[in-house]
C-alpha cells in the first residue's frame, strides 16, 4: 500500500486515536542476485554528516516526538515509505512499521524495546534521511530493489515516555518473545511472520561500564549473532555471523578497536535467541558509549554505518565473502566496572564515630550520572571506575531523610545522599554528592 502525504498525516492522527492499519502480505524470499562489494566506510561517514537527523539530539524523548519527525521526514516520499500501525501498546500508544523496498529478501530491524535504549532509533532516523535523499546513488537503488526492509521503532513507547527499560507493567519485552503475553511483544512477532523475515537486526544500547575482553579499554559496539538453542546452530546462525563479520569491517574505521562480542548463552525468552530458532539470521548490534560523548553520538554514527553497510551487503550477496573470524576472534563483553569510587573517606553516620573506608556507587544511567545508589562499602583497593574521586583526609558526612523508617545508616542499595568535608560536621565543603553524583564545590 502505497500512501501519498495526506493519508500518511491523516493515518498518524488515526494511530494517536488508537486505530490501526491493515499490514502487507508477506514477501518471498530469495537469493541475491549480485556479488557488488559494500560500499567503503568513508563514503558512509561523510553521507553521515550530511543526512544526520536533527530535532531529537537527547537520548530521552518521547515517542510521540519520534513520530512527529519520522512522519514529517517521510512525508517528502510516501511513494517509497510506507507507515502503518502494528498495534497499540500497554497503554494504547500506537505501535508502527516503516517499510521500504520492493525486492525479494526481506529484512526485519526493531529497536528501543527496552525503553532507554534509544540510540539506534535516532539511528534509524539518519537511515530514513539517507535512503530518502539518494534515490539514485547505486547503493540505494540496490537495496531498493533487492530488498524489503521493515523497520519497527520505538517498539516499547510506554518504556520510552518514561526512560526505563520495561513496559508499562514492568515486563522486560526482551523477555517476553516465548510468552508474547505483551500487545508489543506480540505485535513484533506478527511482523516478523507477516514479512517471513530472512535477515534481522536487533538494536539495543548496553551499560557504558562494561570493559572490552580482559582489558581497560571500554566498548562502543558489541556484536551478537545468537545461538538458536544451547550449544546448537543452524543455516540462519552461520549467516548472521559471517554478516557480524562484514559488520567489524565496515565499523573499526569509525570506533576502533572497541568492538567486543555480545554474551552467547542462550535465552529461551529472548527475541534474538527464537528469531534465530524461527530461521531469521540475526544480528544483535549493542550500543554503548563514553562519559565524554553523553549524547552517544560515536554510537549514533557506527549504528548507521552499520546498517546501511548490511543492508548493502545483504542486497548484493557480499556478506557471502566475508569469513565468520572477524566475529568469532572479537573478545567478550569483559566485567563491568563501578560508575564512581569514593577511595579513603571518613564515613560519618549522625552520633557514630567516623569509619575509614572506600565506597562504590552505581548509576541508574551511567552517561547522565543519575540514580545512584550504594554499590559496596570497605576496602575496595583494586577496584575500577568510571570516575574516582581521592577522598583522603575528607570526610563522607551522609545526608538522611528525616522521614526515614530506621535507624540511618549506609548500606548497599541506599541513594548516596551527603558530602565530602574538610571537617567532621559537613561544613567545609569540597563534593556535593545528590544522589551519588558527585559535584565539586570546593578546593583540598
Amino acid at each position: 500500500m502505497r500512501l501519498q502525504t495526506a493519508t500518511l498525516l491523516t493515518l498518524l492522527m488515526i494511530a494517536a486515536a488508537g486505530g490501526c492499519a491493515s499490514t502487507p502480505a508477506a514477501r518471498p524470499a530469495a537469493a541475491p542476485s549480485s556479488e557488488a562489494p559494500v560500499g567503503t566506510t568513508a563514503e558512509l561517514e561523510n553521507a553521515y554528516t550530511r543526512h544526520r537527523v536533527a530535532g531529537l539530539d537527547a537520548r530521552r524523548f518521547l515517542p510521540e516526538d519520534y513520530w512527529e519527525v519520522t512522519a514529517r521526514l517521510l512525508a517528502d516520499d510516501t511513494d517509497r515509505f510506507r507507515i502503518e500501525q502494528i498495534g497499540s501498546s500497554v497503554e494504547r500508544r500506537p505501535l508502527r512499521r516503516v517499510d521500504f523496498g520492493d525486492g525479494d529478501i526481506s529484512v526485519l530491524l526493531w529497536s528501543q524495546m527496552h525503553g532507554d535504549e534509544s540510540t539506534a532509533s535516532r539511528a534509524l532516523l539518519d537511515v530514513f534521511d539517507y535512503l530518502l535523499r539518494n534515490p539514485d546513488d547505486p547503493r540505494v537503488r540496490g537495496i531498493e530493489s533487492a530488498l524489503a526492509v521493515t523497520f519497527v521503532p520505538v517498539l516499547n513507547p510506554d518504556g520510552a515516555a518514561r526512560f526505563v527499560r520495561h513496559n508499562a507493567v514492568g515486563i522486560d519485552l526482551n523477555r517476553d518473545a516465548r510468552a508474547l503475553a505483551t500487545p508489543e511483544g506480540r505485535a513484533l512477532k506478527a511482523v516478523r511472520d507477516d514479512v517471513d523475515a530472512d535477515w534481522g537486526f536487533n538494536l539495543h544500547d548496553q551499560n557504558i561500564r562494561t570493559r572490552r575482553g580482559s582489558g581497560d579499554e571500554g566498548v562502543q559496539i558489541s556484536l551478537l549473532a545468537p545461538p538458536p538453542g544451547d550449544g546448537t546452530t543452524n543455516e540462519a546462525n552461520e549467516n548472521a555471523k559471517q554478516l557480524a563479520a562484514l559488520i567489524v569491517h565496515a565499523l573499526r574505521p569509525v570506533v576502533g578497536e572497541s568492538i567486543a562480542r555480545y554474551s552467547e548463552t542462550f535465552n529461551p525468552r529472548a527475541f534474538g535467541d527464537l528469531m534465530t530458532q524461527w530461521g531469521t539470521a540475526t544480528v544483535l548490534i549493542e550500543s554503548g558509549g563514553a562519559l565524554d560523548d553523553p549524547g552517544k553520538e560515536l554510537p549514533r554514527r557506527a549504528n548507521f554505518v552499520a546498517v546501511l553497510s548490511a543492508l548493502d551487503a545483504i542486497a548484493t550477496g557480499a556478506w557471502r565473502r566475508y569469513p565468520q573470524d572477524a566475529y568469532a576472534e572479537l573478545p567478550p563483553n569483559g566485567r563491568a566496572v563501578n560508575d564512581l569510587l569514593i577511595f579513603g573517606a571518613e564515613i560519618v553516620l549522625p552520633g557514630g564515630q567516623p569509619v575509614r573506608a572506600d565506597v562504590a556507587v552505581h548509576y541508574a544511567d551511567s552517561l547522565d550520572r543519575s540514580g545512584g545508589v550504594v554499590a559496596e562499602v570497605g576496602d575496595l583497593e583494586g577496584a575500577e571506575a568510571l570516575q574516582t574521586i581521592d577522598a583522603d583526609g575528607l570526610y563522607l558526612v551522609l545526608r538522611f531523610d528525616g522521614d526515614r523508617e530506621r535507624m540511618p545508616a549506609l548500606l548497599p542499595g541506599d541513594t548516596l545522599d551527603g558530602v565530602l568535608s574538610r571537617d567532621r560536621d559537613g561544613r567545609q565543603v569540597v563534593w556535593r554528592l545528590d544522589a551519588g553524583r558527585p559535584i565539586r564545590v570546593g578546593s583540598r
